[in-house]
């Protein structure tokens, strides 16, 4: 029994299920509904189950829905809900649902009917094995019927009786209380559950030997066939037995002393692998203490590199290990304490570097330490430190300046600083040629202080560029690596396609290819070191202590400083081409500004002496010694920097303007003393004022140097020659002269003023022929100077003056001209109005001097009668004032312009004469009267021509007669 319920059923007994599964239609088996009896009823009892109790009371549907108080059925129970109104309505066919008759399964059918044929063939063909019987679908339905009897809950897969609840719903203790009366009836009604509980029991029974009974072949075929499965297991065991006995032997003999070898081998191998791991921990544990030491010797790279490769020695190999856990924090610790070591290192070394002796000695102080501390710095990309060597840069520069004053103000003993207590109260005590010296002393220590920036500053910048270099050159081996994996992908991938066509294993020829570089860089590293320490005595742990120490190797690459230290590039420098650029051009600012601090504090210097105006009060040689002290500094300074800094140019600007505006108010003022006092007479001209004019001719614009002895034997001379001509000339416009060559001199010496000097040049021209102007024609001098009147000598002379400087300006345009930049030029023309102007003014003498002649004539002839004596009195009184006219101005005048002026003249005397003969009515008609008129015209002509230089005079006197009508 019991070795038929672990069996499985048998393929008829499936096969017939499968079937009645199929051919059973369950709308023709569908069972009433049966009112099993209650398992564990509770009311009523046994005894009392013919009474009727609430528990039979039952209400079909269809009474619950009819109401009797109503006339009439109503058609539809939802009347009861919702009320008499309801009516049912037909309901409209939805239009977007089609109507459906056969013709849309045509296609259907068409399609199936093939398949159904050759089903139906296959079924006449190929019928079942087992017929089917129905009497078994019969006993199947009564089965089941009688299964059906027994409560669900015994069918449950989780039945238990120890559950509480299953166990009083089928035991309930109702029918087991005996207490009270109804000891009778509990007894029964336990014996009527045991009953039932029997009948549960046969009817499981029951069914369970009819199923057995439709597999008992199975069973028959099962037992049978056991006693042949166990003769084909006894061989089997048999045969394996023997396979394991000849594979023992097999290992015994063949593989067991070669797998004890290669295990021996790989614990040896671990043993190594353990020992060099060993060797590493004991090497990275002496790690801070040779920190320790690199930092007692200030070789910050070396630490700093130690320290890297430590960390990642930690990360990449020593992982994990629980006694360096916190090594690597402390590590990192150190390397910021390095960093802060590194700047307060580099801030003394600016320190002594700069504020060392400022000797001619330029050379860079320890350039190993500097190189070292900057590669330290950019490799922990501490890139400020540019801006703690500026600020060193500005404190030098101050302590220059005050220890030049200090050593000077002690050299001089009229300086008490006891008593002048402030080292700037105490400089403004100096004298120009002592403090002259004392600027000449802070630019030349500032030179040698620029000299030093700029070769520290340049090894600074070959360490950049050595490390810029190096990160270029990395990159294109990078590349060309790139390029060359590249191509042994390619020639890879044909190497595999070769393989397969081949028919070898890829796996295999990988490993082989694979194999042979390892080999190669195995022994390229044993070759590189041969006389290196091996990592220990034997071969086999080459290759671990090789891979061990390549993660703290480092490539690097060396150049050369100007100063010729090594400077050696290390791979882990983690800057970008752009910082490097960058931080390149930061250290070229720091020389432009190395420059500017310098020129800043002379300002400032130059600021303080001019507090009390000192530098305005300088003359021009002082001034023009210190502007060339200063221009040459700056020229020099810009050499050593290669920039022009503009702080002292400016300021030198700035006190030129000062020095001009001085310079020009002073000849101003002199000049216009001069003019006040000016007498108008002619002057005699000293030998140096005819050496200054010579000086002029021969093209050069300058003050000559005073000669000794020659020229005091020379006496002055009545008049100046210029180029051959004679000038006579008053004593201011000499001066005037020399003042203009001041100007001119003044341009040559400081460049910068140029454009101021052209522009008071100018004005001291204007001032001058206005201030003449005024004096002579407008008759000033009269009041200023208390002459009685303004002759024509003083005219004449005023006129020569006026050439003379006419004669000049030429030659001072283009002097101006040769030191203009090309953008200024316009400003000449200054010098054609000037020329214009006094033209002018010449011109109106020469007018004035006609005037005065005219208004003679007009005044003697009009009084002329024609009568005798011959010559009459009026003409020799008109022959009289032109012999003074003559006498006055040809010793003044070119003859070329006396005869200009006195045809002039004649021409107004002539007008004159025709003037008073036509009111006299006489005509030329040679008779008496007009004898008369030409005799005296005839000695007029005579005295006129026998003046000096108006012999060749044509006097064309024919023109005082009227035309006859």
């Amino acid at each position: 029994m019991a070795s038929s319920h672990s069996s499985s059923p048998v393929p008829q007994g499936s096969s017939s299920d499968v079937f009645f599964k199929k051919e059973v239609d369950p709308t023709k088996h569908i069972r009433p509904v049966q009112s099993l009896p209650d398992v564990c009823p509770k009311e009523p009892t046994v005894t009392d189950q013919n009474r009727w109790t609430i528990y039979h009371s039952k209400v079909n549907l269809p009474a619950a829905l009819n109401d009797p108080r109503l006339a009439k059925r109503e058609s539809d129970f939802f009347t009861k809900t919702w009320g008499l109104d309801f009516v049912d309505t037909e309901v409209i066919p939805s239009f977007y649902l089609p109507q459906i008759n056969k013709e849309h399964f045509t296609v259907y059918q068409q399609e199936i009917s093939q398949r159904e044929k050759i089903h139906e063939r296959c079924k006449n063909i190929c019928p079942p094995k087992d017929t089917f019987d129905r009497t078994l679908l019969h006993t199947h339905d009564k089965s089941r019927t009688d299964l059906e009897q027994v409560p669900k809950i015994f069918m449950k897969p989780d039945f238990a009786l120890d559950d509480s609840l299953t166990f009083n719903s089928v035991l309930p203790w109702s029918h087991f209380n005996t207490a009270g009366g109804k000891g009778n009836r509990d007894a029964a009604s336990s014996k009527l559950l045991q009953e039932k509980l029997s009948h549960y029991l046969d009817i499981v029974e029951v069914n369970i030997a009819h199923q057995i009974s439709l597999r008992s072949e199975a069973f028959f075929h099962a037992m049978t066939s056991q006693h042949e499965l166990q003769d084909y297991l006894k061989k089997t065991s048999q045969a394996v037995k023997m396979l394991r006995d000849k594979i023992a032997q097999i290992d015994k003999v063949m593989c067991e002393g070669s797998l004890h070898i290669l295990r021996l081998a790989l614990t040896r191998n671990n043993c190594v692998k353990v020992y060099n791991k060993l060797k590493l921990m004991a090497t990275v544990h002496q790690t801070q203490p040779t920190v320790q030491v690199l930092l007692s010797t200030s070789e910050f790279v070396g630490a700093l590199d130690l320290i890297a490769t430590t960390q990642e020695v930690l990360q990449q190999e020593l992982q994990g290990i629980h006694s360096f856990r916190h090594l690597g924090s402390q590590l990192c610790e150190l390397e910021k304490l390095i960093d802060k070591m590194m700047i307060a290192e580099f801030s003394t070394y600016s320190h002594s570097d700069l504020n060392r002796p400022l000797e001619d000695d330029c050379q860079v102080l320890e350039e190993e330490r500097l190189v070292s501390l900057v590669f330290g710095l950019l490799k922990q990309r501490k890139l400020n430190f540019l801006e703690i060597y500026g600020e060193e840069m500005i404190i030098t520069a101050k302590n220059i300046i005050k220890q030049c004053v200090i050593n000077k103000v002690s050299q001089i003993e009229e300086i008490d600083t006891d008593v002048v207590m402030k080292l700037a109260d105490q400089m403004r005590m100096l004298n120009f040629p002592q403090w002259f010296d004392l600027l000449k002393d802070i630019f030349s220590k500032f030179k040698i202080f620029l000299q030093r920036v700029k070769a520290t500053l340049n090894i600074i910048h070959n360490v950049v560029l050595s490390v810029l270099d190096k990160n270029q050159r990395t990159r294109e081996l990078e590349e060309i690596s790139q390029q060359k994996n590249a191509a042994k992908d390619n020639s890879l991938d044909t190497e595999v396609a070769y393989l397969i066509h081949e028919g070898m294993f890829i796996s295999d020829a990988f490993s082989e290819g694979e194999l042979t570089p390892i080999v190669v860089d195995a022994s390229s590293q044993r070759n590189a070191s041969p006389n290196s320490e091996p990592c220990s005595s034997d071969s086999v742990s080459e290759p671990e202590c090789t891979t061990d120490s390549s993660s703290s190797k480092e490539q690097t690459s060396s150049s050369a400083t100007p100063g010729g230290v090594d400077i050696i590039v290390s791979e882990d420098m983690k800057l970008t081409d752009l910082e490097l650029g960058k931080l390149a051009n930061n250290i070229q600012e720091l020389l432009y500004s190395a420059s500017d601090i310098c020129h800043d504090r002379a300002v400032k210097f130059l600021m303080s002496r001019a507090k009390d105006g000192f530098l305005e009060k300088l003359n021009s040689t002082e001034f023009i010694t210190l502007s060339r002290l200063m221009e040459t500094f700056i020229l020099e300074t810009e050499q050593i920097c290669g920039r022009k800094s503009t702080s002292l140019l400016g300021a030198l600007q700035s006190q030129a303007n000062k020095f001009v505006n001085r310079f020009h108010e002073e000849r101003k003022t002199k000049l216009s003393l001069l003019l006040d006092n000016e007498r108008w007479k002619q002057a005699d001209v000293p030998a140096e004022f005819q050496d200054l004019v010579d000086s002029i001719s021969d093209g050069k614009i300058a003050l000559p140097e005073k000669k000794s002895g020659a020229t005091e034997e020379r006496k002055p001379a009545e008049v100046l020659i210029v180029e051959g001509q004679q000038y006579a000339v008053v004593g201011t416009v000499l001066l005037l002269i020399r003042i203009i060559l001041e100007y001119c001199q003044c341009v040559d010496n400081i460049p910068s003023v140029t454009t101021d000097m052209l522009t008071r040049l100018s004005d001291l021209l204007k001032y001058f022929n206005s201030r003449s102007c005024q004096l002579v024609l407008g008759a000033g001098a009269l009041q200023v100077v208390g002459l009685k009147t303004i002759t024509t000598k003083n005219l004449a002379l005023s006129s020569r003056c006026l050439q003379l400087i006419v004669h000049y300006i030429p030659v001072i345009r283009a002097h101006f001209e040769a030191r203009l930049p090309p953008k200024q030029y316009n400003m000449l023309r200054h010098f054609d109005h000037i020329t214009k102007d006094y033209h002018d003014h010449i011109a109106e003498i020469s007018a004035k001097l006609v005037a005065i002649m005219d208004s003679l004539f007009d005044k003697l002839l009009s009084k002329y009668e024609v009568k005798a004596p011959v010559p009459s009195a009026c003409f020799r009184n008109i022959c009289k004032q032109m012999a003074k006219m003559h006498e006055a101005i040809f010793d003044l005048l070119p003859e070329e312009q006396t005869q200009m002026l006195f045809l002039r003249i004649n021409t107004s005397y002539k007008l004159h004469l025709k003037k008073q003969l036509s009111h006299l009515n006489v005509i030329n008609d040679g008779g008496p009267q007009n004898g008369l008129v030409t005799a005296d015209v005839a000695f007029y002509t005579g005295n006129l021509q026998a003046l000096k230089g108006l012999k060749d005079l044509d006097l064309n006197m024919a023109e005082i007669w009227e035309q006859k009508r």
